[in-house]
């Protein structure tokens, strides 16, 4: 194993030794080291905000890490691509379970969740905000949206963002079978 995915696997540990908010707290964390609010790091950045963590490593495995996620060649780690590497790949029976909910909520059928879409198969009217009168129920969709809505806020959900969203829950729930269960029930499926 090389040192870059060797440091991302002691990392990897590191989160999910914190339970389901390990890798969502780091994300905080990037965020809050990102002070000129780029979405990304450089490699003292990482190697300083690495430290503060506990995880100490040298300036040339931090440099290793920026040029391994580094999309655009400006020598900085992009903090979303470097994230979705620490959780940990799902089996086979997680995809499937996720592509048929977001296939359950895809009712046009064209590869994006839109409000649209949720019309059909999730009601807002029963939210507390929506009640109180507070909200419509187009806002109440809206924010249940956003919730998966988690590259861009265009208010259109792909199965990549849905595969994201439940990636990083995947990570807390120790069994398959249990995952399943868990979005199966969600979703009614």
């Amino acid at each position: 194993m090389d040192t870059v995915n060797a440091t991302i696997e002691r990392l990897r540990a590191q989160c999910l030794s914190r339970g389901a908010s390990g890798i969502q707290g780091l994300a905080r964390f990037f965020r809050r080291l990102d002070k000129d609010g780029s979405r990304s790091l450089d490699a003292e950045e990482l190697r300083q905000g690495l430290g503060q963590l506990g995880l100490d490593v040298e300036e040339a495995e931090a440099e290793a890490l920026c040029k391994r996620w580094d999309r655009d060649g400006s020598g900085t780690l992009d903090l979303e691509e470097f994230l979705r590497a620490l959780q940990p790949p799902m089996s086979k029976a997680r995809e499937d379970v996720i592509a048929a909910a977001f296939a359950k909520l895809d009712q046009t059928g064209d590869g994006v969740v839109t409000v649209d879409d949720l019309r059909g198969v999730y009601s807002g009217h029963t939210h507390p905000k929506v009640r109180s009168g507070e909200w419509t129920e187009d806002e109440a969709l809206h924010q249940f949206l956003d919730n998966f809505d988690t590259f861009e806020k265009d208010g259109q959900v792909t199965l990549a963002e849905f595969q994201d969203y439940y990636r990083g829950l995947s990570a807390s729930v120790d069994t398959d079978s249990e995952f399943v269960a868990m979005v199966s029930n969600a979703w009614r499926l």
